[in-house]
């Protein structure tokens, strides 16, 4: 499938970096607004770019674009997408908004189009295979969910010094405004929802802890840099997620059953080992073995990934399940009802900082089938 991409700045290296893992997708072109960007991209990665968004969804030849802008942008460019005909596959989130991303979605079917959006971790083995751990009750009827994305306080590391492989410095200011519960809360709840069907309401506290980064260029708002939400989902499981810039490292998940302990360390690693430590009887007390197992994957995850990064994820992967839908008809794992669904669940614990209320979620999805 002919593809394009819309936004070649920090992201934009890691798809096009796992796109030889994807030998159905061809990369036709790229376009930034910003010349200079474009042309670096273009330089390093021999990609041809378009010199506008209006000459690259002219071009009849691209039937899916890749939006790879910053989530202020995303739903005015997935829109020009949509209204040109184009499929899209969007950064996370859709938007910023609920109501637009409602109605992406809405006008993309309407127009017999796909939108979907990442992350797409939710296809690495990894996820599968905790997922088929579950299916099996290798830890009997899971009762709770832990999940940790905190990344340590990154606004005292050399974060002004990270540069993509082509060369482009990470967008601090965009991250620092956006915050990181609206960046890194959906690597888990896609997961989330995939194991345990659709939410049903959720309350969450955010706040930002350190308002002043001390950054070089200061900062127009303040987002959140801690969240915690508390999820109920409609098949009975409940889930505590956490996201932060403050607390040290931890991305793990942890799933509390009766028989024990399902976990895994990291979802960024798609080949990231799933672990799992039984409950065990001393006479009448129960305790958790501190000797782990580890639960065999379905199937054998792939070797390292050839980029530079804090992550091993195929960025690519949720792009080519949705060509593979688009050729066929189908339906994409990352379906537009799952992606507006973890899009409103995500949105719901950013804006606990303004609202500080318990949330009812207005939308639902259908279930995921397990697989790639």
């Amino acid at each position: 499938m002919n593809i394009a991409i819309v936004g070649c700045g920090f992201v934009a290296d890691y798809y096009v970096k796992t796109l030889a893992l994807h030998s159905e997708l061809k990369l036709l072109g790229a376009m930034d607004r910003l010349p200079e960007r474009a042309s670096r991209f273009s330089t390093y990665h021999s990609v041809p770019t378009y010199d506008s968004l209006a000459d690259l969804l002219t071009d009849s030849r691209v039937e899916l674009v890749l939006n790879l802008t910053n989530p202020g942008s995303h739903y005015e460019v997935s829109k020009a997408c949509l209204e040109a005909g184009k499929h899209v596959y969007s950064e996370k989130p859709i938007s910023t908004e609920i109501d637009q991303a409602k109605e992406l979605v809405a006008l993309a079917a309407a127009k017999k189009l796909y939108i979907s959006s990442a992350p797409c971790n939710v296809l690495s083995e990894t996820a599968q295979t905790v997922w088929q751990a579950l299916r099996e009750k290798a830890i009997g009827e899971a009762y709770l969910v832990y999940a940790e994305m905190d990344d340590g306080m990154v606004h005292q590391m050399a974060y002004d010094q990270w540069l993509s492989e082509s060369g482009v410095p990470w967008p601090y200011k965009d991250e620092f405004e956006v915050g990181c519960t609206l960046e890194h809360a959906g690597y888990y709840i896609t997961w989330l929802v995939a194991f345990f069907g659709p939410a049903v309401s959720l309350t969450a506290f955010s706040d930002c802890l350190i308002k002043d980064k001390q950054t070089a260029v200061p900062l127009e708002r303040n987002a959140p840099d801690f969240s915690v939400a508390c999820i109920k989902f409609a098949s009975g499981m409940v889930a505590r997620l956490t996201c932060g810039i403050v607390a040290p490292h931890d991305h793990e998940l942890k799933i509390i059953g009766e028989k024990g302990i399902l976990y895994t360390e990291d979802c960024w690693y798609y080949g990231s080992p799933v672990y799992i430590k039984k409950r065990m009887r001393i006479r009448r007390k129960t305790f958790i073995n501190p000797l782990r197992q580890k639960y065999p994957f379905v199937r054998k995850p792939g070797g390292k990934i050839g980029y530079k990064g804090s992550q091993q994820m195929d960025f690519c992967r949720g792009v080519a399940n949705l060509a593979q839908a688009i050729k066929t008809g189908g339906k994409p794992k990352l379906s537009a009802d799952y992606c507006l669904h973890v899009n409103e669940i995500v949105l719901a614990i950013q804006n606990a900082l303004d609202t500080g209320a318990p949330y009812q979620l207005t939308t639902t999805c259908e279930p995921l089938e397990p697989g790639f």
